[in-house]
């Protein structure tokens, strides 16, 4: 059996910046997970000692606290601020864009609306920097904006990691009922890029291996979009989930892993299905 990796997969820009700056920083905390990946932070523990914190309440005043690549909601950062902590600020600048877009839109009077998913860490931090809380709302999916008590004129960004053809049905469904509708499209190239690659290669595999946390956003996105092209498409987060008889009478393995995914993790991954095929 053949082995093929997509052509563009794993580590985006934002979280090797994380963890680089988290390395740089030993015996810090992060306030809650740096990524969405375990086997990764459980590293960063392990040789970096850097802790991690998930109540803001639980931070002490002598705590060096890294910003998670999501980023914070903005009365939280404030609060560390006024405790001294020391801060060391790893949020994606792809997500500090949306976060920057928000603040302006929403002090400018439009009403702003996100597309993504209330209860990521992302989109709690991005809705934190509206001015108006009134008018600012959080949908997943279009048909949610006709219950919304939206102003003329409408300001709509995107969680980075979600798909550009869902947003476009968000954009779609404004216009048509919206005077002035001001569209930012916040959605990372990475995402883009990682996305098309798995279609792409799930359309000639006969299995896929996501490889990806379970609370990973991106890597459940990677895994759909591959189930749509490769009925045998699995989301595993590291190699001590493969099943041996996934890859019986297979030809071409593919895989992608998701943004918060580490090269050894793939490593592991890729070794161990060769194993099993020997």
């Amino acid at each position: 059996m053949k082995i093929e990796l997509a052509s563009s997969y794993g580590f985006c820009y934002g979280v090797k910046r994380a963890i680089n700056i988290a390395e740089q920083h030993r015996n810090s905390f992060t306030y809650g997970p740096l990524i969405h990946n375990k086997d990764e932070i459980n590293r960063l523990k392990e040789g970096f000692n850097i802790g991690l914190i998930e109540k803001i309440e639980d931070i002490k005043n002598d705590n060096a606290v890294v910003i998670r690549t999501h980023g914070i909601p903005k009365n939280e950062l404030a609060l560390l601020k006024n405790q001294e902590n020391k801060i060391i600020d790893a949020t994606c600048p792809y997500v500090t864009t949306p976060q920057n877009i928000v603040a302006k839109m929403s002090a400018e009077g439009y009403s702003v609306v996100i597309f993504g998913d209330k209860k990521h860490p992302e989109i709690k931090g991005v809705v934190s920097y509206a001015s108006d809380k009134n008018h600012a709302f959080v949908v997943l999916e279009p048909q949610e904006l006709d219950a919304l008590p939206l102003k003329n004129k409408v300001a709509l960004v995107s969680q980075t990691t979600k798909k550009p053809e869902d947003f476009l049905k968000v954009v779609n469904r404004l216009i048509l009922t919206h005077k002035e509708v001001r569209v930012f499209n916040t959605i990372c190239n990475a995402t883009f890029e990682n996305q098309d690659a798995a279609s792409e290669l799930a359309k000639r595999a006969d299995i896929m291996i996501v490889i990806g946390g379970r609370h990973s956003s991106n890597s459940k996105m990677l895994h759909s979009i591959c189930e749509q092209e490769c009925k045998e498409s699995y989301l595993i987060e590291n190699e001590t989930e493969l099943n041996a008889n996934w890859f019986n009478d297979k030809k071409l393995c593919g895989i992608s892993a998701g943004a918060s995914t580490p090269d050894w993790i793939i490593q592991n991954v890729v070794n161990k299905i060769q194993e099993i095929n020997h």
